[in-house]
């Protein structure tokens, strides 16, 4: 069997697979086969004895990495996998607090909020507790919430230096205390309250160390604070420069290194791009040394891409600093040059586009095997309205989501609120919905009275009359009816004895096709509560509610037509295509303008750019317009630093000769403009700067570099207006891009 299992395997990815029973990093790169590599990993580890299936801890980032996971173990191993630990982060620390809910002080049902469930939260309680939610915005507390959390932070442990955060650690206060009353629990506290269970309870945390010998992560460059601490402890390494306060509140057995458990951190630092989401790429240095790593091994080959796009990936990421290094390369040819393409505007832009596009059709390419990536969601509006009048399929990829559609979510909240009557998210929702005569003011009155009891909104309900008594009726005997019932019948009568299903059957005119596909929703629950059925060996409500939970934030694929891929860079990581087009690389969109004010983020906007380079097999596009329409304005900008960083060699411009198509004029202006580089030359025509003559009689152009008193040097990226009206946008190095009036703004030439 072992021979089996290594054939195939690369010598890097051997020795990887290989390796004795000490922790280890491995270098991933793009293309380079890494999830083959930790499944073989794991099924070698159990093949030759070293380690039973219930001594694995697999821990992946998503639902589908985590099933693709154990479908091809499954095809390796004649085991049966439902017994082992192989999940997210997210969906093993609710498995373990499940399992152990009493120390970790929750009730047995306890229920998951995901992102809108706690926004709804956060807005009820900001009502209640009459703070103005202009001042503090929801959103804006739910992230403050939720960034604490992943540091490890309690409320009574965030350092309040002004009044405005000390409302807000008030809040985060309030919201825990009311979570911890309807027993409800956001994703955010599922990693959290793990943590703090392992923390205090020395037998349960020494259980686990001694279960798990190996521990295996993927995507390790993604981690944050609190899921890289979370496995230092489950691995018995000692919490020096841990959480804040985390010593203080726990009794963490120290133990030597050599009997701790061996981390397979699978990773690559070059792909690092969540940090907004608090993603650290510095826990991969961080671990080499925690672990004391003395095996990195660096898989480089790629099986993905062709030698052109691969060079330009790694030249381009060269550029940054602090890297662990890697440098990827292939056993196929050079293949086609990178093709850059130069529009006058979006709109050329998009048309360039589609016509590449039905080129490619008309070579017998898949049209999902397409993909047009882009830094901001806001520059889909055009290449969405070219494709469809070319009436060209495409699929927006990272849509709204299968568990967070409107009707979707109202069914569980009646699922939620049968299983757990304290949830009063979950009641809130659904009291009036369908409309049963309910109120506002009998609701707000229903509030008042659970607020003066301390009770949840159950309690006051159970205590109400009229209309709210009969709504506590319903769900009582929706309980009583479904008790014995399997998950899936349990689905369809609450859909149906609800009135859910009776009120998108009675809509009519404009609406009826919106609430048929409503109902097809509905119907597709069903069918997910059987699949369900099928594929967990836990099968209760409970347990489909958790996977709800979990699974809302995932993309959920669509139907299976042939049609392109529109999406951002981020949403793109994973994934791979044929052809790729990268759009508006222009300075300010990619790299974005935020990075030039973040420490750091112009590395990680070259970690973005890698990434969607690295999405390519054959063919490679890069395009930029030398004017925008964004946010209703129109902006010129200059191309991205990042094409000036790729090899001029590996390069093709198929810019066209300027011609009338080029539509400057419809907004105002004249005469289109070069990039910083070089001018093109294409076709004998040399392209020319936009200029702009202020009052003084100087001439300015985009792309010139200038020097102003105040904020030092800087480079012309937008000229506007004329005469006593005409400014430039100035990118200066150190005090980021302004706009300055040319008749008051004293700039000079560079």
């Amino acid at each position: 069997m072992n021979s089996s299992l290594l054939s195939g395997l690369n010598p890097e990815q051997r020795a990887a697979v290989e390796l004795p029973a000490q922790s280890a990093l491995i270098l991933a790169g793009a293309g380079s086969g890494k999830t083959r590599v930790l499944t073989t990993r794991i099924a070698y580890l159990i093949s030759t004895g070293a380690v039973s299936p219930h001594g694995i801890l697999a821990v992946t980032f998503t639902n589908k990495a985590a099933k693709e996971m154990v479908t091809r173990l499954s095809a390796m191993l004649p085991i049966n996998m439902r017994g082992m630990w192989i999940g997210t982060f997210h969906g093993l620390c609710n498995r373990m607090l499940r399992a152990h809910h009493r120390e970790a002080n929750l009730p047995q049902t306890f229920q998951i909020l995901d992102s809108g469930d706690q926004l709804s939260a956060i807005k009820r309680l900001m009502k209640a507790m009459n703070v103005d939610d202009e001042k503090f915005p929801p959103r804006e507390v739910q992230s403050f919430i939720s960034s604490s959390k992943e540091q490890g932070l309690r409320a009574s442990e965030v350092e309040a230096y002004d009044p405005y955060t000390r409302r807000k650690v008030e809040i985060f206060a309030e919201y825990d205390t009311q979570c911890q009353r309807e027993g409800v629990v956001d994703f955010s506290e599922l990693l959290l309250r793990c943590y703090e269970l392992l923390s205090r309870n020395a037998a349960l945390r020494e259980h686990y160390q001694e279960r798990f010998k190996h521990i295996l992560v993927d995507e390790f460059q993604d981690t944050n604070k609190l899921q890289y601490q979370w496995l230092k402890l489950l691995a018995g390494i000692p919490l020096s420069n841990s959480l804040p306060q985390a010593g203080e509140r726990t009794n963490v057995s120290l133990r030597d290194h050599s009997s701790t458990s061996a981390l397979f951190a699978v990773g690559d630092d070059d792909q690092s791009i969540y940090a907004f989401r608090g993603a650290n790429v510095g826990n991969m240095q961080a671990l080499t040394r925690d672990f004391h790593v003395e095996n990195v091994i660096k898989l480089e080959q790629n099986y993905r891409s062709h030698g052109n796009i691969l060079e330009a990936a790694n030249v381009l990421i060269s550029n940054n600093r602090n890297r662990l290094g890697k440098n990827l390369w292939t056993s196929e040819n050079g293949g086609e040059q990178l093709r850059v393409y130069e529009a006058a505007t979006d709109v050329d832009e998009a048309a360039f586009i589609v016509d590449e596009i039905k080129q490619l059709k008309s070579e017998g390419i898949n049209l999902r095997e397409i993909a047009l990536l882009y830094r901001s969601n806001a520059q889909s509006r055009v290449l969405e309205h070219a494709l469809v009048s070319a009436g060209l399929s495409y699929r927006v990829y990272g849509g709204l989501r299968f568990f967070e559609r409107q009707e979707i979510k109202h069914a569980l909240a009646y699922l939620r609120l049968m299983e757990n009557t304290d949830d009063d998210n979950a009641l809130l929702r659904i009291i009036n919905f369908p409309t049963r005569g309910i109120g506002a003011r009998s609701i707000e009155q229903l509030q008042e009275a659970a607020k003066m009891n301390s009770t949840t909104l159950w309690d006051a309900a159970a205590r109400a009359g009229g209309k709210v008594s009969a709504f506590v009726a319903l769900i009582e005997s929706l309980r009583s009816a479904t008790r014995e019932l399997p998950l899936p019948e349990i689905m369809d009568h609450v859909l149906h004895h609800s009135g859910l299903v009776a009120h998108y059957q009675n809509e009519t005119g404009v609406k009826k096709r919106e609430a048929e596909e409503r109902l097809e929703n509905l119907n597709e629950l069903v069918n997910a509560a059987t699949l369900f059925v099928h594929e967990n060996e836990d099968d209760s409500l409970t347990s489909f509610l958790t996977h709800a939970s979990l699974e809302a934030g995932e993309h959920q694929a669509g139907d299976q037509d042939d049609a392109l891929h529109l999406m951002t860079v981020h949403s793109a990581k994973g994934l791979e295509f044929h052809t790729v087009f990268i759009t508006g690389l222009e300075e300010g969109l990619f790299p974005h303008q935020n990075s030039q004010r973040e420490d750091g983020g112009l590395d990680e906007e070259r970690r973005l750019m890698y990434v969607a380079i690295t999405r390519a097999r054959r063919r490679l596009y890069l395009s930029f317009a030398q004017s925008r329409m964004l946010h209703g304005q129109v902006s010129y900008g200059m191309a991205s630093s990042f094409l000036r960083e790729l090899p001029e060699g590996l390069l093709h411009w198929i810019t066209p000769r300027v011609t009338q198509r080029n539509s400057f004029a419809s907004f105002g202006y004249s005469a289109p403009f070069t990039p910083s580089s070089p001018p093109v030359s294409v076709e004998g025509v040399q392209n020319s700067a936009p200029v702009q003559r202020a009052s003084s009689g100087s001439v300015w152009r985009i792309g010139q570099r200038v020097f102003h008193q105040k904020f030092g040097e800087g480079v012309i990226t937008g000229v506007e207006g004329s005469g006593a009206d005409a400014r430039v946008q100035v990118n200066f190095k150190r005090a980021g891009s302004k706009w300055l009036a040319l008749e008051y703004a004293k700039l000079t030439a560079v």
